[in-house]
């Protein structure tokens, strides 16, 4: 499935966009930070902020918004849903609240782009609509879990790693900023260097 999409956008390539971890109150925040004290704890370091990435991809006239996240909370109009997983347990996608979308939204919104940390990282793809046709290609593993056995656990994360790596951009050479964390970023890598 592709994602295409109509409506005109200004130039080509792909943005990658960082924002923190439960940024707009989310309830993740807290979550998100009681893992990441405990991840600090057993590796006896000190606690980093997360960060959620998300793409902008730009093709044909059209900017298309890929990230991954979670089913519940979702806007009440069509926002390019290519893939679903289950977060957690495979058996918990029953529910709503234990699934997760893959999205490829033609004119998407990042409901917390205003929260976005830095200028987006630029990045020149020479085949933009490879790269959208992909991503409903994503492995769908278990949101939380490492599946891959790399130490790593599946998460939003995941898939931009996952697709840039695939559209030959080094992701290992991509770091989040501020000295921060991105979880599931090197399971995405593992997953596109096993295709």
């Amino acid at each position: 499935m592709s994602c295409a999409g109509t409506i005109g956008a200004p130039t080509s390539g792909v943005l990658l966009w960082w924002v923190p971890v439960g940024a707009g109150g989310h309830i993740v925040i807290h979550t998100s930070r009681w893992w990441e004290l405990l991840q600090a704890r057993r590796q006896r370091r000190a606690p980093q902020p997360l960060f959620h990435a998300a793409l902008e991809v730009f093709h044909g006239g059209t900017r298309h918004l890929i990230e991954m996240t979670p089913a519940w909370g979702t806007p009440s109009v069509p926002h390019g849903v290519v893939a679903t997983g289950s977060v957690g347990a495979k058996w918990l996608a029953q529910s709503r609240l234990f699934r997760y979308e893959v999205r490829c939204w033609a004119d998407g919104i990042l409901p917390d782009r205003e929260w976005a940390v830095d200028s987006p990282i630029a990045f020149a793809v020479s085949d933009a609509h490879t790269l959208l046709s992909r991503v409903s290609a994503v492995p769908r593993l278990i949101w939380g879990r490492d599946e891959l056995g790399c130490g790593d656990m599946w998460t939003s994360n995941s898939l931009v790693a996952w697709l840039l790596q695939t559209t030959a951009i080094d992701a290992a050479q991509v770091r989040p900023p501020r000295h921060g964390s991105a979880p599931g970023w090197a399971a995405g890598i593992v997953a596109a260097r096993m295709r």
